[in-house]
């Protein structure tokens, strides 16, 4: 029993001594509280005199907090607090949006109300932090930041998908013109795609130049696969050059090979003993069709028939 109460004392001393240490909701000033002095007084009026016209307008409300820190404090639930005690928007609307600021942690908040949710979505919130505020908050320039971040809300909420329009451009978007214009990939990415590609259509390749009969019958198989494939790794323009490189040396590089004595005895063996053997392996023919076969000693493998299967946002700078 006293072990029971110990335990009781000692979770409300943790509860109290954590209510004791919350931070306190900020006193609501206006449209503009700067706590943490971040921003100028020409900047405070001229956005207060904005989220003033947009309530008008649409009815919604729009505030901005700075606090030097938040002391420990959770982002998302502080600023949660701090709305709601607030009373951000319109009774039975929701329509209320708040910016929070923490210089100390170089952490921000748009938290936005239950009514809002739809049109300033949290993909639209992060977009307007990471393209819009935290730039500028990285170059020392709060006043910018706080002020194109408000205007990009106040757009969004009025209708204007500027957030969209203010997101930056792709950081290794190739040319066009240049000649190397495949997917924008790492070159460790391409190297091995690269490899996995050429190695399996450059094997079929392979055996299509050196098997008689079904050799013709790879080649043309094998067309789309070297018009396409090539493109993840090497770009439209060089396997242009790929591709009409093995339509031409596929067929130069087979009659040539077809003349020497290997494989005419290939061809002949195929034709009376149904099988030949060309360098390592041993080919089998028959009904119009090869096979390859190691000529080391020793069974083929192959699988069991298995199967597998395969409101709001935050920031900081």
């Amino acid at each position: 029993m006293r072990a029971l109460l110990r335990i009781a004392l000692a979770t409300l001393g943790l509860g109290l001594g954590l209510a004791a240490h919350a931070l306190d909701i900020p006193y609501l000033t206006g449209r503009i509280t700067d706590n943490a002095e971040l921003l100028s007084a020409a900047t405070q009026q001229q956005l207060g005199a904005l989220l003033a016209a947009h309530e008008r307008k649409t009815g919604n409300q729009v505030a901005v907090l700075t606090i030097r820190s938040l002391a420990g404090e959770n982002l998302e639930e502080f600023a949660n607090r701090v709305f709601n005690a607030w009373g951000l928007g319109q009774k039975g609307k929701n329509n209320g949006v708040l910016l929070l600021i923490a210089p100390a942690e170089r952490k921000l908040r748009i938290e936005v109300g239950y009514g809002l949710e739809g049109t300033l979505t949290d993909l639209q919130s992060g977009r307007i932090i990471r393209n819009v505020i935290t730039p500028a908050f990285k170059d020392g320039d709060f006043d910018k930041g706080v002020s194109d971040g408000v205007r990009a809300i106040v757009a969004v909420l009025e209708g204007q998908a500027i957030a969209e329009a203010q997101s930056p451009p792709p950081a290794a978007r190739t040319s066009h013109d240049s000649f190397f214009n495949g997917p924008d990939l790492p070159l460790a990415e391409r190297i091995l795609i690269g490899a996995f590609i050429f190695g399996i259509i450059g094997l079929f390749t392979f055996v299509g130049l050196m098997t008689p009969g079904m050799g013709w019958f790879l080649y043309v198989f094998l067309i789309p696969f070297w018009a396409m494939f090539p493109i993840v790794v090497l770009g439209t323009t060089i396997t242009l050059y790929v591709f009409f490189t093995y339509l031409i040396g596929f067929p130069v590089a087979k009659l040539l090979i077809s003349r020497t004595p290997w494989y005419e005895k290939a061809k002949t063996d195929l034709r009376t003993k149904g099988r030949a053997r060309v360098g390592g392996f041993v080919i089998g023919g028959g009904s119009g069709s090869s096979s390859w076969s190691s000529g080391s000693s020793g069974g083929g493998f192959s699988g069991g028939g298995g199967s597998s299967g395969g409101g709001g946002s935050s920031g900081s700078w």
